[in-house]
């Protein structure tokens, strides 16, 4: 599950940067939310490709600190007024999706 909403998170930044962002922003900070929100589900499908728990969770934990920085960008564009209110709560919202699964997957990594 956490993988499938941190794909679809992916999909609709990338939509996002493409349809609202000014054409200047999209090799900026466009760049850098895609880089992050394609980390997210990239960093889980490589732990888990790992065959030692150590590595999985250093991926797993990669994946999170991308998700933070996705957050961050989506507070930037909103503040930049590249993004509404109404529309930064739903990112916010899947960001939030995607935070619960990521973290209970760590947990468990972890063996807590």
């Amino acid at each position: 599950m956490a993988w499938q909403r941190a794909d679809d998170l992916y999909i609709h930044v990338h939509q996002l940067v493409r349809q609202s962002f000014p054409n200047y922003e999209r090799f900026e900070l466009g760049s850098q939310i895609r880089r992050a929100a394609y980390s997210v589900p990239a960093n889980i499908v490589e732990g888990f490709a790992r065959e030692y728990r150590g590595e999985r969770l250093q991926f797993l934990s990669t994946s999170w600190s991308s998700l933070a920085e996705v957050g961050y960008c989506l507070h930037a564009a909103r503040r930049l007024g590249y993004l509404g209110d109404d529309a930064y709560g739903k990112f916010e919202l899947e960001v939030r999706q995607v935070a619960s699964p990521l973290s209970g997957l760590i947990r468990l990594t972890r063996g807590r």
